[in-house]
């Protein structure tokens, strides 16, 4: 693919955007092989990015990386950036507002794409109407190449891949570590996961069309757990997880599964919360949030109030620096299954245990550039390692062939196997 750039990231001028530009300055630098461009509605902006990533990185960056002007309403500006580049990093949220145009222009173009998406919504309905078109056109269109979703579906791997035989099921537990300045998420996630509540139907509808099946079971079930539980695994109080990272494991497991015959593994995620009070105050702002969500006037109280609403975690000016800095996350992997040598389908109960965790540096502008920036990488580097010719694809089936684990360990996240023991 004969273009002027590897990699243009899109919505550079944004939040996370910022911290991507400075990843790929870090990673890929100005002076190799890999030429990359910046691109967004706002050319100043763009500038002032560029000039911010260069104080914080030390890689001169003004004067020698481009900037290209496309609003995302700008079909044909959009067009003309996919054109020149053989991978977009799009980063542009909330995705199902921002997302599908972008998308279009990519297939449309003959351009690669990732995002940092978390939103099932978007993501399902991008399978459902461009799986196809990209197939034919020979593109890959990955989501969720953030901490949503690539520390849980690489930790599925890594866990699924350290364990001496089949296992039946896993769970994984998030927690989450944050200094004396505390944590804060900016305000763009929260207006993402506002309207992805807001959109349950739809997404139903959507699963519908595109006529999922139930993944099989091998061996022994996993236990059913409910709204809050303990877990005598991670000894905390625990919740379902509310985001993507459970559907697009599933996902990925159909996609392993039709390309390189891989048993799915059943699969849960929760969060995991150090005191029943922390709990109490979680499930307090979480019924409200999840109320105000399915209406209009609700998502737009919300919207406005992000800090209100939760306790003060999310806000429209995001973490400050030391508060990134300091915050971190680790998701602890629990695998149940069968030895070698011994029949899952048997009806005997899983002899065999496994422990593993993923040690990630801050998740949302920290761990996510560090990840899109390696699945971006490996679409130019390892394009062979993919499954078939093309596709919207989730990140676990298309990146199960590759060393996505190795290289985000070089960058910094830790993959560790704590014990494997007979039950």
């Amino acid at each position: 693919m004969d273009r002027q750039y590897d990699m243009v990231i899109y919505g550079a001028s944004g939040f996370t955007g910022q911290f991507v530009v400075e990843e790929l300055a870090r990673v890929v630098g100005t002076t190799g092989e890999l030429k990359w461009a910046v691109s967004g509605r706002n050319e100043t902006k763009l500038r002032n990015t560029l000039k911010e990533a260069s104080r914080i990185t030390g890689v001169e960056l003004e004067g020698v990386i481009d900037v290209l002007v496309a609003d995302v309403a700008a079909a044909d500006k959009l067009a003309e950036v996919c054109r020149q580049s053989k991978v977009v990093l799009n980063c542009v949220g909330p995705y199902r507002f921002w997302g599908e145009p972008v998308v279009k222009a990519c297939v449309e173009n003959g351009c690669n794409y990732v995002d940092i998406s978390g939103e099932p919504e978007f993501l399902e309905r991008m399978v459902l109407e461009y799986n196809a078109r990209a197939e034919a056109a020979g593109v890959y269109i990955i989501g969720a190449c953030g901490f949503d979703s690539i520390p849980c579906v690489m930790g599925y791997k890594f866990t699924k891949d350290s364990f001496p035989g089949q296992l039946s099921y896993m769970e994984s537990y998030i927690s989450t570590h944050s200094g004396p300045k505390g944590s804060a998420v900016h305000f763009a996630t929260w207006q993402s996961a506002v309207h992805g509540f807001g959109s349950q139907q739809s997404l139903s509808k959507i699963r519908k069309s595109l006529g999922y099946s139930r993944l099989p079971v091998v061996g022994a079930r996993m236990p059913k757990r409910g709204q809050l539980f303990y877990s005598n695994d991670a000894m905390k109080w625990c919740i379902p997880f509310p985001g993507a990272d459970v559907s697009v494991c599933k996902n990925g497991q159909r996609v392993m599964d039709k390309h390189f015959q891989i048993k799915p593994i059943q699969y849960g995620q929760y969060i995991a919360v150090p005191s029943l009070l922390s709990m109490c105050m979680l499930l307090f702002f979480g019924a409200i949030f999840t109320v105000l969500a399915k209406f209009a006037s609700g998502r737009s109280l919300l919207e406005k109030y992000p800090a209100l609403f939760s306790a003060g975690y999310f806000t429209h000016e995001g973490p400050t620096r030391d508060q990134v800095a300091e915050t971190s996350a680790t998701l602890t992997f629990y695998g149940r299954g069968h030895s070698e040598g011994t029949d899952p389908e048997g009806g005997a109960k899983p002899n065999l245990k496994i422990v593993t965790d993923v040690n990630v540096p801050e998740p949302g502008y920290v761990c996510t550039p560090i990840c899109l920036v390696q699945c971006a990488l490996i679409l130019l580097q390892e394009r062979d390692s993919l499954p078939g010719a093309g596709g919207v694809l989730p990140p676990g089936g298309a990146f199960e062939k590759s060393t996505l684990v190795d290289r985000l360990m070089k960058r910094g996240l830790k993959f560790n196997v704590i014990k494997t023991e007979a039950k």
